[in-house]
């Protein structure tokens, strides 16, 4: 994740995402990017989705290293009126300034909101001192909204969610203008550096595509999975150029953290690498490999199994690993189909099905990811010896695997009893137990127990989750 330099497995935040009334968030004893970076003297601000938990005030962004902090808690909420639902009936506020609920501020598009914050920031801060803004859009997830005056260039197309998407699009790419402009008219602009990103693949349905790429967001597939980006800054010494270096998300806290003149060192738990030389001379990526994930509560493939994984890894279990050339994907790596762009009315229809996937009995896979970016030929039978050394990796990372962090939603985060807002519930001196509550699952695997009943409970909420109905 970004503000931590380690893998999903290091952190127990390798399944799903974290629910609005999970008492979880990114461990406490981590770190964080801004952390690091007011260590280095800079000012840090936040504005934007935060998404990392907020059961306890220790969690919020004010207290993980931003000294300012202004958007919203929750994964998702609309653009309007910042309301964020999670279920029929639980819904609440979630705009906050710092850590009080900014009450009125409703009615301008987040878009737009933020990035008039942003600009507020510059305005009045002074560019003498370092400064890290991190500014995370709402856009361009669901709800699709956008003001209607964005939506009027895109009325030809005749799919309505694409013609939505489009004009969200139009809106970020406006306020990425508005704060470059803001950098040079406020005398940050020579000495800075703008790391545009996104966090996951498209959602089809939703008006985003990844084609020609297999899969979507929530899968390990490349549409899920390879994220597309820029950097953009007078500092770089190559410009205009392409970079088919090997990236991971975990790269950026080394990275930036080494641009700011901060210190790293393997006490931080390191899986990411300082790629500025990469990404700014041209010279050869440090990284060789990526751990995708393994998620070890996602439900297991029916076909999968420890002989299938040559007895070195269960393929059963959810995983990716990239190493090279090489991707390998064992147990259900999600939604697999290659998805044409939606520009008809009547998307899907059927001459989608032309593109449906026919190995759904599978439970391993293995692609010249370099050569087939596209994932059509699996090349697992043909290469036997990349596949047991991929497995290796895979049961080499999974020993140093914490446990999943993922307790059950606690009521007490209803927003009706918290003043119809979105925020902390648990106080701060209350204890954890993720770690005991994953052991006594583990202990009754055997039985029709609550595990059991969980891997049915995340099939359902993972089908959710890729069909936006949450």
């Amino acid at each position: 994740m970004l503000f931590s330099p380690r893998y999903q497995i290091h952190t127990g935040l390798q399944h799903s995402i974290i629910r609005p009334r999970q008492p979880n968030c990114l461990p406490l004893d981590q770190v964080t990017l801004p952390q690091k970076l007011q260590e280095a003297g800079y000012a840090t601000h936040m504005v934007g989705k935060w998404h990392l938990g907020f059961y306890k005030k220790e969690c919020l962004p004010t207290r993980r290293g931003f000294d300012t902090y202004f958007g919203s808690l929750t994964g998702s909420v609309d653009y309007y009126t910042y309301d964020s639902c999670d279920g029929p009936g639980l819904c609440g506020y979630d705009l906050h300034e710092g850590e009080t609920v900014a009450w009125g501020r409703g009615g301008k598009y987040s878009t737009h909101l933020y990035t008039q914050r942003v600009r507020k920031i510059l305005a009045t801060h002074d560019p003498r001192q370092p400064i890290f803004i991190f500014l995370s859009f709402q856009a361009v997830h669901t709800p699709l909204q956008s003001p209607k005056e964005y939506i009027y260039q895109y009325r030809d197309m005749g799919n309505v969610a694409r013609r939505k998407y489009a004009a969200m699009v139009s809106v970020v790419d406006e306020a990425v203008r508005n704060v470059t402009y803001a950098l040079r008219k406020y005398g940050y602009y020579q000495n800075s550096v703008i790391v545009f990103s996104t966090d996951n693949g498209g959602q089809p349905f939703a008006g985003g595509s990844n084609w020609p790429l297999r899969g979507r967001k929530g899968t390990y597939w490349e549409g899920g999975i390879r994220g597309v980006g820029f950097v953009h800054s007078p500092l770089l010494r190559r410009r205009r150029k392409v970079s088919r270096a090997l990236v991971h998300i975990t790269d950026w806290y080394p990275t930036l953290v080494g641009l700011a003149g901060g210190n790293v060192s393997a006490s931080d738990g390191l899986d990411g690498y300082d790629v500025w030389p990469a990404i700014s001379e041209g010279k050869e990526s440090p990284r060789r490999e990526i751990l995708h994930n393994i998620d070890p509560l996602y439900n297991h493939a029916k076909h999968g199994s420890w002989q299938d994984g040559f007895r070195l890894w269960n393929t059963a279990v959810q995983a990716s690993i990239r190493s090279g050339d090489w991707k390998l994907l064992t147990g259900d790596p999600g939604y697999g189909d290659w998805i044409p762009p939606q520009t008809l009315a009547d998307f899907p229809g059927s001459w989608w099905n032309l593109e449906r996937r026919t190995d759904i009995r599978k439970s391993l896979w293995l692609f010249n990811i370099t050569g087939d970016p596209y994932e059509r030929y699996d090349l697992s039978s043909q290469r036997p010896d990349v596949v047991k050394e991929l497995l290796a990796r895979l049961a080499h990372y999974n020993r140093t695997a914490i446990p999943v962090r993922y307790p059950a939603e606690d009521p007490r985060a209803n927003p009706e009893l918290n003043g119809g807002a979105w925020g902390p519930w648990a106080g701060d001196d209350e204890e954890d137990s993720w770690d005991s509550v994953y052991q006594k699952k583990s202990k009754l695997k055997k039985k029709k127990c609550k595990i059991c009943k969980l891997t049915s409970f995340f099939r359902k909420l993972n089908t959710g989750i890729m069909s936006n109905k949450i």
